[in-house]
Parts: structure tokens; sequence; C-alpha cells
């Protein structure tokens, strides 16, 4: 079977995309074993190459539904790229032609306003929900290392440093510089089951709003990650916070579903 795939980025966090609202692919998907299926389309030397494999299907609670897999083939809450890329994936062809959509995750339902220019999504708005937030510490030798756990959908531990403590597997690690003006954060992002990615959405989210709790920074941030930017919004009289960045397609194609690399 010839299996078609979209490859999409938010800023250089590149997934690859299966829709499985048509009902061959839809039925090829169901029968697969889709941690082997993410850990074979992401190798970057034997696959397509990806930071993990998204699955675009149909939701009985919203407009779509998504499912994310990391690199290593364990599966994932919520990916705030992701999501933009599946809501501009809706739009351009024709699954859903609302500027206002909502997207199902494992982390729950997720409302999306899109900017459209020329029929082509330009930017995407996405109400990531609210964080919970707690500070903690973790021994270093003996050293305690305090950082803010914040939890976007998915958990992850911000460390305003540079560099990176040893850490249990499977955390999603933030370190932040936060720049004078207090408007800005310069961010890396260590995802658990992709290691370190050019971009993090619910990552971006996590350290804004820890920054925010901690008084670092205003409420409204953008938050410079290696492949680019991202807004950040955290009003006082809002629960949830807000993120706005674009979304890239790089290419379509086939996969060989016959055909076995390992």
């Amino acid at each position: 079977m010839k299996l078609p795939f979209i490859k999409m980025h938010g800023l250089g966090n590149d997934y690859v995309y299966i829709d499985c609202f048509p009902k061959t692919t839809a039925e090829y998907i169901a029968k697969s074993d889709l941690s082997a299926l993410a850990l074979r389309v992401s190798d970057r030397h034997f696959g397509i190459g990806s930071d993990g494999l998204v699955l675009i299907l149909p939701s009985k609670e919203a407009d779509a539904k998504m499912r994310i897999f990391n690199a290593d083939g364990s599966e994932a809450e919520m990916c705030g790229n992701a999501i933009r890329c599946v809501a501009k994936y809706l739009y351009e062809n024709n699954l859903c032609r609302e500027i206002h959509m909502e997207i199902e995750t494992l982390a729950g339902i997720r409302a999306l306003t899109l900017q459209i220019a020329n029929d082509i999504v330009q930017q995407v708005t996405v109400n990531m929900g609210k964080p919970i937030i707690h500070s903690s510490s973790i021994l270093i030798g003996n050293d305690p290392i305090g950082y803010t756990s914040v939890n976007m959908g998915n958990p992850h531990a911000v460390f305003f440093r540079d560099t990176l403590p040893q850490l249990p597997a499977n955390t999603n690690v933030e370190l932040v510089r936060v720049h004078e003006n207090k408007k800005e954060l310069d961010l890396r992002v260590i995802e658990r089951g992709s290691g370190e990615t050019l971009a993090c959405g619910t990552g971006a989210c996590a350290a804004a709003a820890a920054a925010m709790f901690n008084g670092l920074t205003e409420r409204e941030v953008i938050v410079h990650l290696p492949g680019g930017d991202l807004l950040i919004q955290w009003k006082t009289d809002q629960s949830s916070v807000f993120m706005t960045g674009p979304a890239t397609e790089v290419f379509r194609g086939e996969l060989n579903t016959e055909s076995h690399v390992y």
C-alpha cells in the first residue's frame, strides 16, 4: 500500500502527518502498530525524518482529533506546534473551513483561531488551557537545583539557567534566559521521546507561564526558540495561556508500507 503523508513543521518542530479521514487510510492505521510506524517515519536516515508522527482523525466531540507519537514511538498528550499544523491542514484541505475550530487531544479539546490571507493560513492562536504550576527542586550531588514545574497538558520542568542538570528520563525540560526588558525569553527545549528540538509550543507556554508566575516577565512575551518566535499571552483576567505562531507545509508524498528498512 502507498500511504499518503504530509510533512509540516511549526518553527522547525517537524512531524509527519497522516490524514486518516479517507477510509482506506483509516483502515490501515486502525490495524497498524503506531509506535513502530512512528519510529520508522521519524528516522532521518532510513525514514522520512521528523520529530514524530501525527494522526489527523475524525472526532465525535470536535472538528478533528489529533494523536501524537514521539520519535521514539511513545505517545504524547499534546503538542502546540503540531496542533497549529493540523488546523492549517484542516482549513486548506476543506475538512473544516471555519476560522474558529476545536481539535481533540489526549490533553482535552483545544480551541483555535486562524488568521487567513489569500485563503492560506498564516498564523494560528491556540487556547492552551490553564497551566498547573508549582515550585520544585532536584538534588544534583549535594546541591539543590530549583525549577518550576508546569503542566500544559503535558509536564515540563523549567530551569532559569543555561546548563542542563542530569534529570530522569521522560522529562520535558526548558532552559530559559529572561531578557532585561521582561518582554522576551530565549528558550532551549529537550523533549521527552525526541531530544532537543528547534521549537516546542507547550514548552514555550510552560516557560512563559513559569516566568510570569515568578514575576520575571510581563504577561505577554515573545519566546525566541532556535526555529523562530512564538507569542505567548497569559492575561491576569484569563485562566488560559494563549499561543500564536505559524505553521508550514513542506511537502507531500507516499510511504511504501511494504518496504521494511530495519
